[in-house]
């Protein structure tokens, strides 16, 4: 079953490449949602009613969470559920850069099975199945070798650096910076950087797809209390997220004190 939900999130992440890049770079229509939630734009919307149709016909009796599409409790009851993010990165998207993604996954039971971050403006796909090892473009990825933070190289915003998200000390880490949660995930699994870390509350569809990639790619995953993410959550949220080499599992940990 995952090999088959993951042909569905390919083709379906294909299509949502599309229609983004029929407005990338093109001032899409955008607004910003309520309650400061951020920016959306008319491709959002349009690559949301694609998924929709396409994946729910596909799969009737799989929940449903998606940023861009009301949230309905029936999904907690169910054993499968899609959770995607239509455009992760809509701020980039917007302006005009090509670090924006669109984050898919099947989650059954807590645990998500199947998962793809495409990247369309970089050519880039990123896909996962549970136990079927992670991939870049078809070809098998792996996490990087570093073993000290001293060497470490990290994605983070600024913020998450400050002293009070570390009991522990801050790492004494090198700071980068993408704009996609997911892509900044699927990147600490193919080894380009070491580590990826927010103690923001992270939306499930923003993380999903990447836990499952960093994971099957052999990453550490956890979250900022340093646990397991479980996902289709009524809130629909992780307490934070951190991704790295699994060599430095152990130093993050005794700087974040749990």
């Amino acid at each position: 079953m995952p090999e088959r939900d993951l042909k569905l999130l390919l083709d379906a992440a294909a299509d949502a490449g599309d229609i983004a890049l029929k407005y990338f770079q093109n001032d899409p229509e955008k607004w910003d949602k309520d309650d400061g939630q951020g920016p959306v734009t008319v491709a959002d919307l349009e690559i949301n009613a694609m998924l929709e149709t396409r994946l729910q016909s596909a799969r009737p009796n799989y929940g449903w969470l998606s940023e861009e599409s009301e949230d309905n409790a029936k999904r907690l009851a169910c054993e499968r559920v899609f959770i995607l993010d239509p455009i992760d990165g809509t701020r980039a998207f917007i302006q005009g850069h090509e670090n924006f993604a669109h984050s898919f996954a099947v989650a059954e039971k807590g645990v998500v099975t199947a998962a793809v971050v495409h990247l369309p403006a970089k050519k880039m796909t990123f896909a996962a199945t549970l136990g079927g090892g992670a991939t870049l473009n078809g070809k098998p990825i792996v996490p990087s070798d570093v073993t000290t933070l001293e060497e470490a190289e990290v994605l983070v915003a600024k913020p998450m650096m400050d002293a009070k998200h570390w009991p522990g000390g801050v790492p004494p880490v090198t700071r980068n910076f993408r704009s996609s949660l997911a892509y900044r995930l699927s990147l600490v699994a193919n080894g380009r950087f070491d580590g990826m870390f927010t103690f923001r509350p992270a939306w499930e569809w923003d993380v999903a797809a990447g836990d499952l990639i960093c994971t099957e790619a052999g990453a550490a995953v956890f979250d900022a209390k340093g646990c397991k993410p479980i996902y289709n959550s009524a809130g629909a949220k992780i307490p934070g997220m951190v991704a790295c080499a699994p060599a430095l599992r152990a130093p993050f940990l005794k700087h974040l004190a749990v």
